[in-house]
């Protein structure tokens, strides 16, 4: 039960009415906006703490202050240099970073795997830097109040990718695209994006780092995209459209050719070292993938030690953990079983949890003992306004005096009379961690090792990683072609 992706909600009281002349401290040019600097700052701050709440923050204090030390120089070389800038990494596996209003900017973990140099890791922060001086969260606000669609704070601006395929940003992507405005904001936000590019270049050639390493990361944005599409046609399933969120962000393939283009108007014999022993050093020992305090996804196998449970998947279904619950989807995405912890205010029993919970008009419950944890199943219905809604669900009480909830959903009936026995098999395998399940449920982290003569092919023979060889060349800026130089340190995955 981890992260999710998420718009953040302006405060109505935040806003400017139908907005007033602000000057932009990127442009020069005076544009209506219904956000003052002010309410930009005190809309990031109530966003700020919604976020850690929702991500997490890496329990790294010397990684925290190595990425803020970074942000910090860039910021102080930067159009709104007076604001207080805040520079976070999230605990999240996500390929992101974003930024909110008033000087608020995330980069997660799990981008931070796969950059190669501290220079790389400051051309993100610089690119998100730019998206606040150039006030694009406020621009975004002003234009979808005009267009009558409320007002998005901050959707994520930074480089999204959805590598698997799934997620909240399909869901919006299809909520704003009933709109007339819709592609009009779209397009506005590719503008956003290239500009928060040049601006990202022209920091980092500011604090002496070479704006060239932008176009590292964007070819790292463009290898995570082949290898999502590569994973998804090697499974069986449609390639996904991550590059392409909400149309907001151009093509990688775009963004590549503008900062090539910026990148060689620098001067390049005045950087200094990229910093790349320096990044190494700093990301030792970094969580990669899931984090054991978030649940581990091995396989088919769900592992959640601080909670003390394990569950198996039927083959060919997939983990989605976000903070609130895990669900297990099947190949299809037309079925799957969502698990939620149940909060004690729901009920002292079983019987009790299923009515207030589920709130059902009728049904009956069975007595249930899933791996020695006792268990109620219950199959019903309720009323709602859409008509008769069918319910099916099992309550168990699991270890250490937790309760879950584990509710069977479908698209409609045909998928759920598909689904149900796996299901059953799901639901079944439902147990607190055994001595088996302790030692499988190991945290990989981010360690360094010098390239071998024998190459990803050496170094996959013993890495923890699925797909080893094609995740270490992932890893290190050589998917699809290329090796470093035998004896040059790479980044590899090792099991703690």
């Amino acid at each position: 039960m981890r992260y999710g992706l998420h718009v953040w909600l302006l405060s109505a009281g935040l806003l400017a009415g139908c907005g007033s002349a602000m000057v932009n401290p990127v442009t020069g040019e005076t544009e209506r906006s219904v956000m003052s600097e002010d309410a930009e700052v005190a809309e990031g701050a109530k966003a700020h703490a919604e976020v850690l709440k929702e991500y997490g923050v890496v329990a790294n204090p010397a990684l925290q202050a190595y990425v803020n030390g970074i942000g910090q120089k860039l910021a102080a070389q930067s159009h709104r240099s007076h604001l207080q800038w805040h520079f976070t990494v999230l605990d999240s596996p996500e390929i992101n970073a974003f930024a909110l209003p008033g000087g608020y900017v995330y980069i997660t973990r799990g981008i931070m795997a796969y950059l190669d140099s501290e220079a790389d890791l400051a051309g993100v922060i610089g690119h998100e830097i730019g998206h606040v001086t150039a006030r694009h969260g406020a621009q975004r606000a002003t234009r979808q109040q005009d267009a009558g669609l409320g007002v998005l704070a901050a959707s994520v601006l930074g480089a999204v990718l959805e590598s698997q395929g799934f997620g909240g940003a399909g869901r919006l992507a299809g909520d704003l695209s009933q709109t007339v405005a819709a592609g009009y904001i779209a397009s506005y936000g590719r503008e956003q994006e290239l500009q928060a590019d040049s601006l990202g270049a022209e920091y980092l050639s500011r604090v002496r780092y070479d704006p060239r390493n932008m176009v590292d990361v964007i070819r790292v944005l463009k290898a995570q995209e082949q290898y999502a599409a590569d994973v998804a046609r090697a499974e069986g399933r449609p390639v996904p459209k991550g590059g392409d969120w909400l149309a907001s962000h151009p093509s990688n393939d775009q963004r590549l050719e503008q900062i090539s283009q910026l990148a060689a108007q620098y001067r390049s014999d005045k950087y200094e070292d990229e910093g790349r022993t320096r990044y190494f050093k700093a990301i030792a020992g970094m969580a990669f993938a899931d984090s054991a305090a978030q649940g581990l996804a091995r396989g088919q196998e769900f592992y959640h030690p601080p909670l003390g449970f394990a569950l198996t998947a039927p083959s060919g279904w997939r983990f989605q953990n976000d903070e609130s619950q895990l669900a297990v989807v099947n190949a299809g995405g037309d079925a799957g079983m969502v698990l939620r912890l149940v909060p004690p205010s729901a009920g002292r029993n079983h019987a009790d949890i299923l009515r207030n919970v589920l709130k059902p008009t009728q049904g009956s419950t069975e007595a249930r003992t899933l791996n020695g944890l006792s268990a109620t199943h219950f199959v019903g219905a309720r009323q709602t306004s859409q008509g008769t809604q069918r319910l099916e669900a099992t309550v168990v009480s699991g270890p250490a005096e937790r309760t879950y909830l584990l509710l069977y959903s479908a698209r409609d009936a045909a998928a759920l009379q598909r689904a149900t026995p796996a299901m059953q098999a799901l639901e079944s395998s439902f147990r607190a961690l055994t001595a088996q399940d302790k030692a499988a449920a190991r945290e990989w982290v981010v360690a360094a090792a010098p390239y071998p003569k024998g190459g990803f092919a050496e170094l996959a023979k013993n890495s923890p990683l699925p797909r080893a060889e094609q995740q270490l060349r992932l890893l290190n800026g050589y998917y699809g072609a290329g090796a470093p130089a035998v004896g040059q340190q790479v980044k590899v995955i090792a099991a703690r």
